[in-house]
């Protein structure tokens, strides 16, 4: 029944019409493709998962704004139900998206989310993982209640969600994707230093969307990890000054790879690093990634990419109260 899935040769197809404009990816052709499919998006009231939600909405896509923040404060600004109206403002095709305030350490949460998805929509397409904490230290400074935090929300968050997602996705014969911010398993011990507690929370988003493609499969449901090169603009790299903007790029990159992934029927269970899929789509470096710079006039340094010159970099982050400490121990 090609009309009612995700029909994979007119996703192919519009992915191949888009991928001479890919750089601001993937427009009409990726519009038309995703046009009145639902997408779930958690930690989307700020950072990557708001860009995650606008280039969703421009393509007709009803996306549902996951996130904990209700009310806006002075170090946490945004909420779900202002980057819900964001979304109408762009979006096509009437898409029309939702804010569902959700604490992705609460299992009830969640499933309420998903039940107001569906209850909305009648169905849920697309997954993307996105919300995670940070805790950039050493396994000396990590107290268990924190280890419990980050492994609740990254981990834990990421896995109850997408079980309540598949559900739905595998009931409406449809398929779906599965996409979770996480990164591949660091190649090299020393990538651990001052990261172990969060590349355990991290590699399990990025297990649960491999996870997904294993048991999918069968649905026509795909899963992919995705990860940045360079840091990427957000308020935790504000927040907690990582390094300079010129080794920044905007949450720009990492939204236009979410919309190429919901296009690509056959690329699935794979850890992603953000510029080489878009260039396997057909960007081209450098000029198609100069836009995503935050600094026009510098390429940032891979420091996230899997192998780079990073590899044991010592950065401790974890604790705003606590950053000049955490600063004046790291080397960034």
């Amino acid at each position: 029944r090609i009309d009612a899935r995700f029909d994979a040769d007119a996703d192919e197809r519009a992915a191949e019409r888009a991928r001479d404009v890919v750089g601001d990816m993937p427009r009409d052709a990726a519009a038309d493709a995703l046009a009145g499919k639902v997408a779930v998006v958690s930690g989307a009231s700020r950072g990557i998962g708001r860009a995650c939600a606008l280039a969703l909405a421009r393509r007709g896509v009803n996306v549902v704004v996951a996130a904990k923040s209700a009310t806006e404060s002075a170090t946490l600004p945004g909420t779900v139900h202002g980057v819900a109206r964001e979304c109408d403002a762009v979006a096509t095709h009437g898409a029309r998206a939702m804010g569902c305030v959700v604490n992705l350490l609460d299992e009830a949460s969640i499933l309420a989310c998903v039940a107001r998805a569906k209850a909305r929509y009648g169905r849920i397409d697309v997954l993307v993982n996105n919300a995670s904490a940070l805790w950039w230290q050493d396994i000396e400074d990590t107290p268990t209640k924190k280890y419990d935090l980050i492994q609740g929300v990254n981990a834990r968050g990421a896995f109850v969600l997408t079980r309540a997602c598949l559900r739905e996705m595998r009931a409406g014969g449809r398929g779906g994707r599965v996409i979770s911010m996480g990164p591949p398993l660091p190649k090299s011990y020393k990538e651990y230093e001052t990261k172990t507690a969060y590349y355990m929370s991290k590699c399990g988003m990025s297990m649960v969307a491999l996870g997904a493609a294993a048991e999918g499969e069968k649905y026509g449901v795909t899963g992919n990890a995705l990860w940045p090169a360079t840091i990427v603009e957000s308020l935790a790299s504000e927040n907690f000054e990582l390094g300079s903007r010129d080794n920044w790029r905007k949450a720009d990159i990492l939204a236009d790879c979410v919309v190429e992934l919901c296009c690509d029927a056959h690329t699935t269970g794979q850890t992603l690093i953000d510029d080489e899929y878009l260039q396997t789509r057909g960007a081209k470096f450098p000029e198609d990634f100069v836009k995503y710079r935050c600094n026009p006039d510098v390429e940032p340094k891979r420091l996230l990419a899997p192998g780079s010159e990073s590899a044991g970099w010592d950065v401790r982050r974890g604790d705003v109260k606590k950053l000049s400490k955490d600063k004046a121990r790291s080397r960034l």
